[in-house]
């Protein structure tokens, strides 16, 4: 089995190949909103590199969100249309279980968030479990200092990951018994993607393309803007 997973909620955009080996081929990138242009490009090299054609994919993963409205558009729009020409499932993940899974191992409590404009977060909390993490919160959007209180209550030791805690790094700064992950795990990552589609993948966990649902929990800016216009 062949997955293609496509990660397009953040500023970065990347795809990668797994087959029952792990990942094949990834690639990533970050060029501000040109998503649009990078993926199509990005999915023929990885094709390239990990040497199979398009009609070799059994499964489409895709990224669902909570992110960038632009960049989920995209992604989601790209994996459906790949999806559907090839007659193939699909597997929708959640942002942030992506970026909480590359920190799995840890003890602490698992925060991700995500940096969603005009001063928000994306969050959610996790615990680490015998093959993975399992999330112990539902997904929310809030201001930083509002999850940075909540912390602060909790008071458990905290790894912090993503590229919210880092756009939002002196709200997270004097909070006590809190870590913040390193840089490079700050986005969502298409490996990531792959493999925990995998694992649904084997529990037969599909979705037919017109199924999968983007998460954005909260509305676009351009309809925020059109329906705060004066009359």
């Amino acid at each position: 089995m062949l997955i293609l997973g496509i990660e397009s909620s953040t500023a970065q955009v990347g795809c990668a190949i797994a087959g029952h080996e792990g990942v094949l081929a990834s690639a990533h990138s970050t060029r501000g909103r040109r998503h649009a242009e990078s993926l199509a490009p990005q999915i023929d090299f990885i094709r390239h590199q990990a040497r199979i054609e398009l009609s070799e994919i059994s499964v489409v993963a895709v990224d669902v969100g909570p992110g960038l409205y632009t960049g989920l558009r995209v992604g989601i729009a790209s994996a459906m249309a790949l999806a559907h020409g090839l007659g193939v499932p699909m597997i929708g993940v959640a942002s942030l279980d992506l970026v909480a899974w590359p920190v799995r191992y840890t003890r602490r409590l698992i925060v991700a968030v995500l940096d969603a404009r005009r001063g928000e977060v994306f969050h959610a909390c996790y615990r680490s479990v015998p093959g993975g993490v399992q999330r112990i919160t539902d997904y929310r959007v809030t201001p930083p200092d509002e999850l940075a209180t909540d912390l602060a209550a909790v008071g458990d030791d905290c790894l912090l990951v993503g590229d919210g805690v880092l756009r939002h790094a002196d709200v997270f700064s004097d909070l006590r018994r809190v870590e913040v992950a390193e840089r490079g795990m700050a986005y969502p990552n298409a490996g990531s993607l792959v493999q925990l589609a995998h694992a649904q993948a084997l529990r037969e966990e599909f979705v037919k393309p017109w199924e999968i649902e983007p998460l954005y929990l909260r509305q676009p800016d351009a309809e925020i803007n059109w329906t705060t216009r004066p009359s």
